[in-house]
């Protein structure tokens, strides 16, 4: 059988669209492609951003910076020293974004300036980081990417 320019055109067309529609599949059936949005209430997060905004604000104008830092125990959190460290509350959230199972929230519970994270809680990769805290009834935002 001899094969015109014609017939090879249309073999062409069904190999590329056979060729795309493999891909197509594999990838929305394919559990390591995740296709999850950033966070699970996207929309109801985005109305607070705001306070975010403000909190953020607050931090700088009342020289509330604070200092992460990887140590060999784990990942160190430094509060300003002149904040009295049984006032201040808050929580401190870890993302990961390249799988939610790793995210986590840890409540600020201080007796001395520091709060230390412990090295077996966190895997090494990119980490972003977000603190709120609360002190004398200001809020404060301190957000950070890290690798660790």
């Amino acid at each position: 059988m001899k094969i015109n320019w014609g017939t090879g055109i249309v073999l062409a067309f069904i190999g590329f669209i056979g060729f795309i529609l493999y891909f197509v599949i594999r990838m929305s059936t394919d559990d390591s492609a995740n296709h999850d949005l950033v966070t699970e209430e996207y929309y109801k997060k985005e109305l607070s951003y705001q306070q975010e905004i403000d909190a953020s604000k607050t931090a700088v104008e009342m020289n509330a910076n604070l200092t992460v830092e990887k140590t060999d125990a784990g990942l160190m959190i430094y509060f300003p020293e002149r904040f009295d460290p049984k006032k201040i509350s808050g929580t401190v959230s870890l993302y990961r974004p390249s799988n939610k199972h790793l995210d986590t929230n840890f409540p600020i519970s201080l007796s001395k300036t520091h709060l230390l994270i412990p090295d077996n809680r966190l895997v090494d990769g990119r980490w972003d980081i977000s603190i709120n805290w609360e002190y004398e009834g200001n809020s404060f935002l301190h957000k950070e990417k890290l690798v660790y």
